[in-house]
């Protein structure tokens, strides 16, 4: 049976891409895609989040959308006046990738809500979209520090108001020397969600060479 996987974040830079290449690894380097890219200008030397995760996990990957402001996607394409696809348009193109591959992974842009199309369609539409007709397992990337109770609550909230109940919590990037709140919030995370910690990253982990990333990614999966 095909399945698709959805990776978003509570926020920007929480490591959603480093944990979506380490999913990738978990799940035996299925194909990843990438809605919408943005900040990316020709000749900026910029990786794109799709290069990072085939470099790290291997993983075949494919790309909808890019452009060229490091803004949220609806925002960025109506800057430049740029007409790009719908969210009905990429449930579609996810669809039609599964008759070739059995699992699909796809990684959000910046938070659940945020509008990956100018008619206001969020990730968060996208998953419900694919719900109706093919199983979906949702991930939450989220920070250690302070602050992330609040955050990664907001965002299973409005998971389970959508009627999808998120598969687990990644913590993206947790530090060699954890404080009290970090510490703390390893287990304060399940315990004001109701959902299970599926992984830990180390810091820094997106900076180990791709050999030793695809060998320590599944350790860090409880």
């Amino acid at each position: 049976m095909s399945r698709i996987v959805i990776v978003t974040g509570t926020d920007t830079g929480v490591g959603k891409t480093i944990a979506t290449a380490a999913l990738a690894v978990h799940l035996g380097q299925p194909l990843v895609i990438k809605p919408a890219q943005t900040g990316i200008a020709p000749g900026n030397g910029e990786e794109r989040d799709v290069d990072v995760v085939a470099r790290l996990s291997g993983s075949p990957v494919e790309q909808f959308v890019e452009l060229v402001d490091p803004l949220a996607p609806d925002t960025a394409a109506r800057l430049r006046e740029v007409t790009i696809p719908t969210v009905a348009d990429h449930a579609t193109a996810v669809r039609h990738l599964l008759t070739d591959h059995a699992t699909v992974v796809v990684e959000g842009a910046g938070g659940l809500l945020v509008r990956l199309d100018t008619d206001g369609g969020t990730l968060l539409d996208l998953a419900t979209n694919l719900a109706k007709r093919e199983p979906v397992s949702v991930y939450v990337v989220t920070r250690a520090g302070l602050g992330t109770l609040n955050h990664t609550e907001l965002t299973v909230r409005a998971l389970r108001h959508a009627g999808i109940e998120p598969a687990g919590l990644v913590i993206g990037s947790w530090p060699a020397d954890p404080d009290q709140a970090e510490a703390l919030n390893r287990t304060e995370l399940p315990r004001v969600t109701g959902v299970p910690v599926a992984a830990v990253l180390p810091e820094n982990a997106g900076s180990l060479d791709p050999e030793e990333f695809r060998a320590q990614a599944p350790t860090w999966f409880c």
